[in-house]
């Protein structure tokens, strides 16, 4: 063999040694590769699983008595064996169709998706089984990420190997949430049918388990329609998987869902509102988790007032004391109400409308322009301070300081008013002119001293206005105002009292947070003069009858000066105990949207309805204040200060700014960080809101997609059903004439041959007979008995 020949051959020799090499390697890989997962399976902690880790955190209000308890779940545990097998078959058709068969993870389940969903476009299915939604719902967070998805693929097959399917599914259905706040199926089969889960009918079953899905979406208590549609789909699947028959998914569908179910604990979900900003507050300043207080066991004592609160979501009920809104919108709200002495929230309401957890609070997370509310605390405060009195005179000309041109809200001049009457008719003019006479500075200065969160942007003559940069909340006005009843201190807005975990330690309390913001004369000259917008002024349409009530209404218009409107109106006043602060508008403004009164008569009306039910709970108290009305009759007006330029203003005010600049540096730090806190916090919450709505709308969109999915498929498998069946039958009809026709033909030959062997008979008898007749006679046919007289025969001889 020479060369070349030996070349050839060892191109054609197959490379077992390269094989085998691979085929070893893939081997090890593989043994390693299922080491590492039996040992991370191994190693999953399960234990919770039967643990009754959720323990209501528990509300007090004021007087220490239970208001509301907030928790995850409100769940009693039910057997597997007093749960009925049409329950247990609903399930595995509508959740998981291979549960018997796989081993926590369903691999064809995941690969049907995942089909499916490429098809549709977006995720219309999802490939998780019973066991996986167990160990997220048991032992895992919600969050859609890839870790929970590991974590989760392992735990399912621990689950597997600890728990029998029966034990699973007892576990499943005690710790899924059904909506309405019922966890696990003995409550819920009580919140909508007020049955124990052993008497639930099929057509309840269905119901159920359609709520799976999307609770809230398909509660019959909320959408009935949605609901019995959710629950023909249910029953469908069970029949197309032989769970029920045609007749047994018929009756069911025709069975009247009754939504007669029973209440959950009384304390559970009262006051929402204020619940939310518990949470809010237990989070920023005591550090607590959401998940901690939905779970944790705490007691959380709050200065709630039950009686005022209820009464305050009482006058939210009443739509027709609110602006009417659109089809698109609603005119939103929000409202505060506290104790000047203490800074005690009594009561708080965040929102018009269906409250869902956690929602954007517009009592203390709005942040929009409090409009005139802010003149007495930017301009007359301060001016008070400096030797301004109730009774001097103010300008009120057109007025242009370096191009800002502040304008009346009734586009007219008075030439010069007192403060009392600029301030009860919330002149705009008099308002910058005197801010402009005593110095930015000290207007700015105030308003910090009120705890108003500002900017650098803030620090111009609007501010006497209320024109923030970002704006405020009912709670900062409401703690502001506070300041005039209390003597010219401010307490800290506070819901919070103390926490206490489940072992009776303490986490957290409340201390006091007191700053002397003015003076107890300046207070009650304000307050004198606040009196006075109810009485005579702005804010009539308030009045308390025989209760004193002071207060300031406020709007902002319009960006555009075509539309006569408001895009917010405020209202913020007070009695001797009790202080409230009122926003209306729209979260949306537009040229669509914006609302067309004053403040004081859309605002105002309702801040009066608000006022008149909360003080039924106070002790009655009136303002004890000097008389200032004699003031006014014993003095004239007095002499105003001469315009001086900011400059000079600065500099007689110097010293006093000098002792007070390190405390109002402190103060200012301190109130940044605040509002900086607060803004982030705000700013997270709008964009968590924002991407729940989407979330939301898009789940929706899914589900609804989903849904008309299965019902064409149940529709396409009904028609594929009666088209079988109608086959059937005329397959069957066709054989059965068939039949009828050969039977037919059988008999017609059958008589046929019959006849024809009559004939033959017949012929043949025939021509018997005619061979017998022609036969020749027998000579001894003559030799034939003859009978005698007798009757006996004689034999004759033969011949």
């Amino acid at each position: 063999m020479n060369r070349s020949e030996r070349k050839a051959r060892n191109k054609k020799r197959f490379p077992w040694k390269l094989l085998s090499t691979l085929f070893i390697f893939i081997l090890l890989v593989t043994g390693l590769l299922f080491m590492m997962q039996e040992r991370m399976i191994a190693s999953q902690d399960i234990t919770e699983l039967e643990q009754d880790v959720y323990q209501p955190t528990v509300i007090y209000g004021k007087e220490g008595e239970v208001a509301s308890k907030i928790a995850t779940r409100a769940a009693e545990w039910v057997d597997i064996k007093d749960v009925p097998q049409h329950f247990i078959d609903a399930l595995v058709a509508t959740e998981d169709q291979n549960f018997y068969k796989h081993e926590g993870i369903d691999f064809s389940g995941i690969a049907r998706a995942a089909v499916r969903n490429v098809q549709a476009g977006n995720v219309v299915e999802g490939g998780s089984t019973l066991t996986q939604q167990l160990a997220k719902n048991a032992l895992l967070t919600q969050d859609q990420t890839f870790q929970r998805k590991i974590d989760e693929y392992f735990i399912a097959q621990k689950i597997e190997r600890e728990y029998s399917k029966e034990d699973i599914l007892e576990l499943y259905l005690n710790r899924i949430y059904y909506g309405e706040g019922a966890w696990g199926l003995k409550r819920a089969a009580e919140v909508y049918f007020g049955k124990e889960p052993k008497d639930l009918s099929l057509s309840d079953s269905a119901v159920l388990t359609g709520l799976i899905k999307a609770p809230s979406y398909y509660s019959p208590a909320k959408d009935l329609e949605r609901s019995l549609s959710r629950r023909n789909t249910v029953l469908g699947l069970m029949e197309s998987q032989g769970f029920i028959s045609s007749r047994e998914s018929d009756e069911a569908k025709n069975e009247e869902i009754k939504v007669e179910g029973k209440q959950l604990d009384p304390y559970k979900g009262r006051f929402p509102h204020y619940v939310d900003h518990i949470f809010d507050e237990a989070m920023s300043r005591y550090g607590l988790s959401q998940n901690e207080i939905l779970a944790g066991g705490y007691q959380i004592y709050t200065e709630l007032d039950q009686d005022i609160q209820s009464s305050l979501e009482e006058v939210f009920k009443q739509d027709e004391l609110f602006p009417e809104g659109t089809e698109e919108q609603i005119v939103q709200s929000g409202a505060v109400l506290l104790d000047p002495a203490t800074g005690g929230l009594r009561a708080l309401i965040g929102g018009r409308g269906e409250h869902s957890f956690r929602q954007f609070n517009h009592a203390t997370q709005l942040k929009r322009q409090p409009g005139s509310t802010m003149k007495p605390i930017a301009a007359y405060t301060p001016a008070l301070e400096q030797g301004f009195d109730i009774y001097s005179e103010l300008e009120d000309e057109p007025l242009d300081i370096n191009g800002y041109q502040p304008k009346n809200f009734d586009r007219s001049y008075r030439g010069k008013v007192t403060m009392y009457d600029a301030l009860i008719h919330s002149y705009n003019i008099p308002a910058v002119w005197t801010l402009n006479e005593i110095g930015v500075g000290a207007g700015v200065n105030a308003v910090e001293r009120f705890g108003i969160p500002l900017t650098d942007n803030d620090k111009n003559l609007s501010i006497s206005l209320g024109g923030l940069d970002t704006g405020v909340a009912p709670i900062h006005m409401a703690e502001a105002f506070s300041v005039f009843p209390n003597e010219g201190k401010r307490q800290k807005a506070h819901a919070i009292i103390r926490i206490v975990d489940s072992d009776g330690q303490l986490v957290g309390e409340w201390n006091e947070e007191e700053t002397q913001v003015t003076s107890k004369e300046v207070a009650e000259k304000i307050t004198f003069m606040l009196k006075g917008v109810t009485e005579e002024g702005t804010g009539k349409a308030a009045r308390l009858g025989d209760r004193d009530l002071a207060l300031k209404t406020g709007s902002t218009q319009m960006p555009s000066e075509t539309i006569n409107g408001t895009k917010d109106q405020w209202v913020v006043g007070y009695t001797p105990n009790l202080v409230g602060a009122l926003w209306l508008g729209y979260d949306k403004t537009d040229e669509n949207h914006y609302l067309k009164t004053t403040s004081g008569q859309a605002a105002a009306p309702v801040f009066g309805a608000i006022m008149k039910n909360a003080v039924e709970h106070v002790e009655k108290v009136n303002f004890d204040l000097p008389d200032f009305e004699k003031e006014k009759r014993n003095s004239k007006p007095k002499k105003q200060k001469k315009k001086v330029d900011e400059q000079q203003k600065n500099e007689k005010n110097e010293e006093q700014k000098r002792k007070e600049e390190e405390k109002r540096k402190q103060e200012e730090a301190k109130q940044q960080e605040e509002a900086k806190k607060r803004e982030e916090e705000a700013k997270r919450d709008e964009e968590k809101r924002l991407e729940e709505e989407k979330n939301q709308e898009e789940e929706q969109k899914r589900l609804e997609e989903e849904e008309r999915k299965q019902q064409e498929e149940e529709q396409k498998r009904k028609e594929e059903e009666e088209k079988r069946k109608q086959e059937e039958e005329a397959k069957r009809k066709e054989e059965e004439q068939k039949r009828i026709e050969e039977e037919a033909k059988r008999k017609e030959e059958e008589e046929r041959k019959k006849k024809e062997e009559e004939e033959r008979k017949k012929k043949e008898e025939e021509e018997r007979k005619k061979k017998e007749e022609e036969k020749p006679a027998d000579p001894e046919a003559t030799q034939q008995s003859i009978p005698d007289d007798t009757g006996d025969t004689e034999q004759k001889p033969q011949q």
